[in-house]
């Protein structure tokens, strides 16, 4: 890496972690500051609020990057031009793409980062509602009592989950039929055992009945046995249901693929998923429309940088709602729709740095 480059991406790094963490830390002290008496009438102690929203900060980050990336982008590149930077490397044979290169790359690793940051949020978040007491803490070593939905139209209910030995007790598995050669089905097991080396669980002391219709039915009993729908682990039947906000990537399309079986619309939680990595890519489509942009009016000062930043950002943010409502009406498919703005912002970057002086 040239003495160059590195004064460039020094630059850059320095704003774009001033942007990222500062961002959410000023709105997270006046959202604290604003909801301090209320928090406080809720019996709880200062170092735990503090401590709740230590853990809301991966959802701002999250929502900031794209942001910060723009920021550090813009004002890296102004302040070259500003000091006659650009001109001088120009002029020692660094043509404009050449010295943003590194501004790209670091733009690639920040996608990274945020896709990262963002599978984190929805943990986070909820750990932080459970210390404000704005939700009942979820159970975390074991479950009691509860019906577990699962995909293919099962249905478990369980007595007792023990996450330390990894037991269940009490065991109903049902299935409804839809037609004879897929008859209702009724499991019943006195306890079931996870066996990590299979990564599956094995059923004990239970009997099995399929209802074949007209009143016929067959019943059989097992000293052990396998359910090959059972395939959730036990952190999975751990977790209550959530929002799909609340979700992971992952969780979010087990959920959709268990809702189209059902016959229900997705469009609105398709478009969602579809931003859990639309809106990570969008920190590179801004690095190469926000350093060309920056080239138009290098000598402006600070205030242009900031003004060229936030109105970027609040145009960018009306066509994500825009794009939302478009996908969930059904008038474009949710993925096209959840990626529209990154491509409007992408053939605007590839206009800007086909206009640009090298």
């Amino acid at each position: 890496m040239k003495t160059l480059d590195r004064y460039v991406l020094r630059s850059w790094v320095l704003i774009f972690s001033l942007t990222a963490l500062g961002f959410p830390i000023v709105s997270l002290l006046i959202n604290m500051t604003e909801n301090l008496p209320r928090l406080l009438d809720r019996g709880l102690h200062f170092p735990v609020i503090v401590l709740s929203y230590v853990y809301a900060m991966p959802a701002e980050i999250a929502q900031v990057m794209p942001a910060a990336v723009l920021f550090a982008t813009v004002f890296t590149v102004g302040n070259l031009g500003r000091h006659s930077e650009l001109t001088a490397a120009k002029a020692g044979g660094y043509s404009f793409y050449r010295l943003a290169f590194p501004l790209f790359v670091a733009a690639s690793f920040a996608v990274a980062l945020a896709y990262l940051v963002g599978e984190m949020a929805p943990e986070s978040t909820s750990r932080k509602l459970e210390l404000q007491k704005a939700r009942a803490a979820r159970p975390r070593t074991a479950r009691y009592n509860f019906v577990f939905r699962a995909d293919q139209g099962w249905v478990y209910t369980i007595r007792s989950l023990d996450m330390q030995q990894s037991i269940l007790r009490q065991l109903v598995f049902e299935r409804q039929g839809r037609r004879p050669d897929y008859p209702s089905l009724a499991i019943t097991a006195d306890s079931a055992t996870y066996a990590d080396s299979l990564s599956s669980w094995v059923l004990w002391s239970g009997t099995s009945q399929r209802m074949l219709g007209n009143g016929e039915q067959r019943t059989f009993s097992f000293q052990s046995a396998r359910l090959r729908a059972l395939t959730q682990e036990p952190a999975d039947l751990l977790a209550e249901p959530k929002a799909p906000e609340e979700m992971r990537y992952g969780e979010l399309t087990r959920y959709i693929e268990a809702l189209k079986r059902s016959g229900n619309d997705t469009s609105k939680i398709e478009v969602d998923r579809a931003l859990k990595i639309a809106l990570p890519v969008t920190c590179l489509v801004i690095a190469l429309f926000g350093a060309p942009l920056a080239v138009t009016s290098p000598r402006q000062g600070t205030a242009i940088g900031i003004a060229i930043s936030l109105g970027t950002t609040v145009v960018f943010l009306v066509l994500i709602q825009l794009s939302k409502a478009v996908g969930v009406s059904g008038i474009v498919h949710p993925v096209v729709a959840a990626w529209t703005p990154n491509a409007v912002f992408f053939g605007a970057a590839l206009w800007l740095l086909g206009r640009v002086r090298t």
